[in-house]
């Protein structure tokens, strides 16, 4: 979503002077007018509503949504705006349509969105301003992309902004109250003699503009929906101007700060250093590695100007760093002495080719790590690696509550160019789907060979020439997928649910018990009692915030911070200062207890450590019951149909692996429509598990693949995933 501050930079350039009100984020247009009592306005103004409607069409025809611009206290007759513009049937456009094409969502439209439509799109959408908008002399009142702030412009820059919409064509001017007068009118007219039943009264159409507190989708109905309300209406990010690109909001952002305090102390105490390579690749050094590249390569960005001049040599954005860093590892490494060499970054990743965007889970860039270490032999380098795996399960573990499997990935999933991939593979069990947590890999002498890394041996045989070794190497990533793993696990209907260990804050402290009647004096104390409270939790290291917005209910308060996923909400009343106590309420139970005011630090302190490993446990439970172990084929399937994860005993072969996917596949697309926004339908390896079942144990010789009959090597994690 664009920059406010770009927007009134943009105004300004149009001559249109304007500074923004800041107000409380508001989520309807009673809240809009309340939150601008206390603010200097100008003395003649209105408010008003930005509605966008999608009209009936071929599912051939490109999109044509419909935004209308009207007073607040204005009607909109979607049928006279479809007559006036000759489309049928126009409803009020969903969500996916204001984040796709306008880069916006509920809560926040205004015309300014439309400076946000790509060319491909601005062809097709259509304005109507309501003509009482354009008398002389009046201010009003829009969003400009953010419901916490308000500019006042009149008509004529609202015209003169539309009209600078470069590609925007269709814009109407309407008399919208006049249209809306007249079409019961007209109703009415056609209406037969016989007389019927009065219909039950419908209800008013709610504009897609306009919030509505909390998350709409239920999670056991419309699971993928439900994730992008969630992460959206919990401001953990928002949606950017470029496809498959999203901002990460401050909450989202802590969450990985506290992942790259504790996973870099980990890779620290090891022994491993940080630094920073360049971001661009030569296409030079990227295609000397071809078994490398080639699995990344329908996803490399490439840059190929700098302003109008075509570059000599493309650049490639980088995908990952071996080949970025392998070159100067050459140069760098002399004798066995200058081993082991051990690198890490923090940086981000640009990967392109993919049609369906998640946040967190599938973008375009990503932040991550990539470690990347060089020792002379096997055995340190792969030490290293499962030493490093052990750090992703604890991130996800300890901090995030997140349980996962470690295991090696087989031969087809394998990092490309890379000899042994070791993973953490996560559970989600509303979709019964597997999702690859973090990756370890042992690359062997692979990329030293191919970028000449190497030393002479240190013990040669005696009167023999030191013969050169290539080095042994590793690289090992984890990403801000870490965040998306968390959110699907833990959220709920009413939202972000955080584990204690990384939200921003971890308690929430809410006055209550204050009516109209109260006096000034109690509601100082009471909000005193508030404060006093929050400096108490502060001072014994607590993330704490106290939520005095006199605007507000309670109740929305509530609502507020459950739907970003405070762990802990402490409630202080006039009853609860009289009784020298606090109500703690956890964000993920709902549990209720009263808190002895002497003891609340040390209480509120275990009670985060108690949710924290309850979390972890309850997550841990639906795992462990929906990993089943399947010996025959016919119960495969079936158990992938009942949202599980299978372990079969398998012959690790790779033209097995994509006849299970084949046919796992065939056999559910029998009665089971594909989803192309749904990840994959069928089967695939996840891990080959470190921890093996043992009822029944593989028998070597005896023990069968469960999908071709061949000689089992090792139990085999399999199931649909992300």
């Amino acid at each position: 979503m664009a920059d406010v501050d770009a927007l009134v930079t943009r105004l300004n350039a149009l001559g249109i002077r304007t500074a923004p009100v800041e107000h409380a984020p508001v989520e309807n247009n009673e809240q809009w007018a309340e939150a601008l009592k206390t603010a200097e306005l100008p003395s003649k103004h209105v408010l008003t509503k930005t509605l966008v409607f999608k009209p009936k069409q071929p599912k051939a025809d490109p999109i044509a949504p419909i935004m209308v611009v009207i007073k607040e206290t204005t009607a909109a007759s979607s049928k006279a705006i479809g007559a006036e513009l000759k489309f049928k049937d126009l409803r009020l456009a969903s969500e996916d349509v204001l984040r796709d094409v306008f880069q916006t969502a509920r809560g926040s439209v205004s015309p300014f969105a439309l400076g946000q439509v790509a060319q491909e799109h601005i062809g097709n959408v259509r304005v109507v301003v309501d003509k009482a908008l354009l008398d002389d002399g009046v201010q009003l009142g829009f969003h400009p992309l953010d419901s916490s702030k308000t500019v006042f412009i009149d008509g004529a820059a609202l015209t003169r902004y539309i009209a600078s919409v470069p590609g925007l064509e269709h814009v109407v001017e309407m008399d919208l109250a006049a249209a809306a007068a007249a079409a019961p009118a007209a109703a009415a007219a056609a209406a037969p003699r016989a007389a019927k039943k009065p219909a039950a009264a419908a209800k008013p159409e709610e504009p897609a503009g306009m919030t509505k507190p909390g998350i709409q989708t239920r999670k056991s109905e419309n699971f993928s929906k439900w994730y992008q309300e969630v992460v959206l209406e919990s401001e953990m990010l928002s949606h950017y101007n470029v496809s498959g690109c999203y901002i990460l909001r401050p909450r989202a952002h802590f969450v990985w700060e506290q992942i790259q305090e504790f996973f870099g102390a980990g890779i620290k105490a090891m022994g491993v250093r940080n630094c920073y390579f360049p971001m661009f690749v030569s296409s030079q050094v990227l295609e000397r590695e071809k078994d490398h590249i080639e699995g990344f390569a329908p996803e490399v960005a490439w840059v190929t100007k700098a302003g109008s001049k075509d570059l000599n040599e493309h650049l490639a954005i980088r995908p990952t760093s071996e080949t970025v860093m392998y070159p100067y590892f050459g140069d760098w490494i002399r004798s066995h002495r200058d081993l082991p060499l051990r690198l890490n970054q923090w940086c981000s990743v640009v990967r392109w080719e993919f049609k369906n965007p998640q946040p967190f889970l599938r973008t375009r860039e990503f932040l991550w790590q990539e470690g990347h270490c060089a020792y002379f032999s096997k055995e340190q380098a792969m030490a290293e690696a499962r030493a490093v795996l052990t750090l992703y399960r604890r991130v996800y573990e300890e901090l995030l509550a997140v349980p996962v499997i470690e295991g090696e990935k087989s031969e087809k999933e394998k990092f490309a160019g890379g000899v042994t991939t070791t993973t953490v593979e996560g559970f989600i069990p509303e979709t019964g789907r597997g999702i690859q947590g973090g990756t370890s890999h042992y690359l062997g002498q692979n990329f030293s060979r191919m970028f000449n890394v190497v030393v002479e041996d240190p013990a040669p045989s005696a009167g023999a020439e030191r013969p050169k070794l290539f080095v042994h190497q590793t690289s090992w990533g984890l990403s801000t997928r870490t965040i998306g793993v968390m959110v699907m696990l833990h959220s709920d209907d009413k939202g972000l649910v955080l584990p204690p260990r990384v939200a921003e804050t971890q308690v929430v402290i809410i006055p209550c018990g204050l009516q109209a009647k109260t006096t000034d004096a109690e509601r100082s104390r009471v909000n005193d009692a508030c404060l006093a409270a929050e400096a108490r939790l502060r001072k014994a290291g607590i993330r704490v915030e106290t939520d005095l917005r006199d605007i507000y209910t309670p109740g929305f308060k509530f609502n507020h911070w459950e739907l970003r996923g405070v762990p802990l909400r402490l409630e202080i009343g006039p009853k609860d200062i009289s009784r020298d106590q606090v109500t703690l309420v956890r964000r993920d139970t709902f549990a209720r207890e009263s808190v002895a005011m002497g003891s609340m630090e040390e209480t509120v302190s275990l009670a985060m450590v108690k949710m924290q490993g309850e979390m972890l446990a309850k997550a841990r439970k639906a795992m462990d019951e929906r990993v089943k172990v399947v010996l025959r084929w016919e119960d495969f399937v079936p158990a992938l149909n009942s949202k599980c994860l299978a372990l079969i005993p398998w012959c690790e072969r790779e033209e097995c692996e994509e006849q299970i996917k084949t046919r796992s596949t065939r056999d559910v697309m029998a009665d089971e429509p594909e989803d192309e926004r749904e990840p994959s339908m069928g089967a695939k390896s996840l891990c080959l598990p470190y921890a093996q079942p043992q009822d029944p144990p593989i028998v070597h010789g005896e023990t069968k693949c469960a999908q071709c009959g061949q000689n089992a090597l090792r139990y085999a994690l399999f199931g649909r995933s992300y």
